[in-house]
């Protein structure tokens, strides 16, 4: 097998691996052990007394990823009678020596002490999932049989701190309230990734494990809803396998494992399954047309929705590992691929857990072919949160996980419009703070950063309603929190960038640039974030990481407080 690369592409490998050094994380895919394992899980274990909890407790580990400077990453599920605690973990930071650097934790547990809760549930698995699926409409064609896991399911409420009782509630800042648990339900997690007519039917619900009844059930479609010659980008580089005479869409470069062995792009030709991977007879793909209605997915026009796609999955990952030292979406550097041609007249792009994987449509009404960079960033940033933080997709997390997705998006944008190398992201030139804007025939772009409620649906600021709003809108204060800590705010009044929550001086607050901001977010998200972190969660979480990174007092982690404060989430301070 001979891999061909573009002098370009090969000048761009070269650079990124002579770059000189910034704060990263480790490139290398690290091997956790059984003993390691078993015995984070036995240090752990050994510490149950000091948050209360009695020997019916446990941990059980879901993740490891590799951390900076050989520092290792491993996020554990708490555990009672051996079921999981859905949305209570912990997420450790360990050292070359196993010794335990930080742990965060998403508590959900302590009332199940002392309690005689029974885990033996009333409801098999196959009747949850009829119980489950009883109201979702769904068809045989490519789907995936649904999944049922025993949970203990924790019943929340929200209730105000003391202080904010008398409160009214458009006055409540997002540190007024909290989430605790009022009780405990035994219930079954039911997963369903199927297909109606073409589009993605993809559901969690709770049910009952006790008398079938549906507790609670989200929406799974993480979208955005809505030399190759590119759309968007002109002529890129990218990176294909020439074998037996062949060229494919496989980039060896990047990524091992997974369905194909690297990275790759397929053809679903208007399907709903990934299909074959992308053939030509010379290395010379697309034509730089957005993809006509009808016509052939293989000629120079088909292949331009796949030259989008490599060149975004390129970009994603290249970003990812050279600034941050993070490979792949699971930080082990397994392969993903994305399939483009999805559907017909598909006026969406989804990632999916089922296979780790993206789908791009061509567009429709509303949309060209959604295989910008911004939106690849997007989908492949769904990928890195399922694989660390798992943000649970409904209320505030879910927001938080569509927030994170558009910040990647922003930041693959601003790195491959600067040439795509470096180990640092540039002074945004490149990207320009709203999502979806090349792919919208109206030329309105899906949302704003700066302002989210320039798209008429978004929050601008956190309010106590928020958790009711579609992901897509409650991602808004976030994305504007994220743009303020990279790019600062304005105090004048009239302006896009302006927020009357910043009191304190100076009335505009600076931002501290793309690079530092996608660096602490991205610490937190991997490193602090669980799957249940809301917005007051979230600052607490990303001022550690700022704290971690730039020091206690530092202006990063000042202006963290500040961005933060600019979306009714904690109090703003003096810079």
């Amino acid at each position: 097998m001979e891999i061909r690369k573009t002098l370009i592409a090969a000048a761009i490998a070269m650079v990124a691996a002579q770059a000189g050094a910034a704060p990263s994380m480790m490139a290398s895919p690290v091997a956790f052990s059984a003993q390691e394992k078993t015995r984070l899980v036995s240090t752990l274990n050994g510490e149950l007394g000091k948050h209360g909890l009695d020997a019916d407790h446990g941990y059980a580990i879901a993740s490891q990823h590799p951390g900076e400077h050989g520092k290792a990453i491993s996020r554990l599920n708490h555990t009672y009678k051996g079921v999981r605690i859905f949305e209570s973990e912990t997420v450790v930071v360990t050292d070359e020596g196993g010794n335990i650097v930080s742990e965060s934790i998403g508590d959900r547990r302590q009332g199940l002490s002392g309690k005689r809760f029974s885990v033996k549930p009333k409801l098999g698995d196959q009747d949850a999932i009829a119980k489950g699926t009883m109201n979702i409409p769904l068809a045989k064609t490519g789907a995936n049989p649904s999944s049922a896991e025993l949970v203990i399911y924790p019943v929340m409420k929200t209730v105000r701190v003391a202080g904010a009782e008398g409160k009214a509630e458009d006055q409540l800042n997002a540190v007024d309230v909290r989430d605790v648990v009022s009780g405990y339900e035994l219930a079954y997690h039911v997963k369903t990734r199927a297909m109606d007519r073409g589009n993605p039917v993809f559901y969690d619900t709770i049910v009952s494990a006790n008398n079938g009844r549906v507790l609670e059930q989200w929406n799974m479609v993480q979208s955005v809803v809505g030399t190759g010659h590119s759309q968007y980008n002109g002529d890129v580089p990218i990176n294909t396998t020439l074998t037996g005479g062949m060229y494919k869409m496989i980039d060896g470069s990047r990524g091992t494992g997974g369905t194909f062995g690297a990275m790759a792009i397929t053809n679903a030709n208007h399907g709903t399954s990934a299909g074959a991977v992308y053939t030509n007879t010379t290395n010379v793909w697309g034509d730089g047309q957005n993809y006509i209605a009808g016509g052939s997915t293989t000629n120079a026009n088909g292949q331009t929705a796949a030259v989008n796609a490599l060149w975004g999955l390129m970009n994603t990952y290249d970003m990812h590992k050279n600034v941050l030292g993070w490979s792949s979406l699971d930080g082990n550097n397994t392969a993903t691929y994305i399939a483009v041609h999805v559907n017909t007249a598909y006026d969406n792009a989804y990632y999916t857990d089922s296979c780790k994987c993206m789908f791009i449509g061509d567009g429709g009404t509303s949309f060209k072919n959604l295989g910008s960079i911004d939106v690849i960033g997007h989908e492949m940033g769904h990928g890195i949160t399922a694989a660390t933080s798992n943000l649970t997709y409904r209320g505030e997390s879910g927001g938080l996980n569509e927030s994170s997705s558009d910040i990647s998006g922003e930041a693959v944008e601003a790195y491959a419009r600067a040439g795509g190398s470096g180990t640092s992201l540039p002074v945004p030139s490149g990207n320009d703070w709203v999502m979806g804007k090349e792919i919208s025939k109206s030329g309105n772009p899906l949302r704003y950063m700066y302002k989210p409620s320039k798209d008429g649906k978004s929050p601008d600021a956190w309010k106590s309603t928020i958790k009711r709003l579609d992901v897509h809108y409650s991602s808004g204060p976030n994305n504007r929190m994220f743009y303020f800590l990279a790019m600062g705010s304005s105090a004048t009044s009239g302006s896009d960038t302006y927020s009357q929550y910043l009191t304190q001086q100076p009335k505009a607050m600076t931002g501290i640039g793309i690079d530092k901001a996608y660096r602490i977010w991205f610490r937190a998200n991997t490193t602090k974030f669980t799957s249940s972190t809301n917005y007051a969660d979230a600052r607490t979480k990303v001022l550690a990481a700022a704290q971690e990174l730039y020091g206690v007092g530092s202006r990063e982690a000042k202006a963290v407080q500040r961005a933060y404060a600019a979306i009714n989430v904690g109090a703003d301070v003096a810079e």
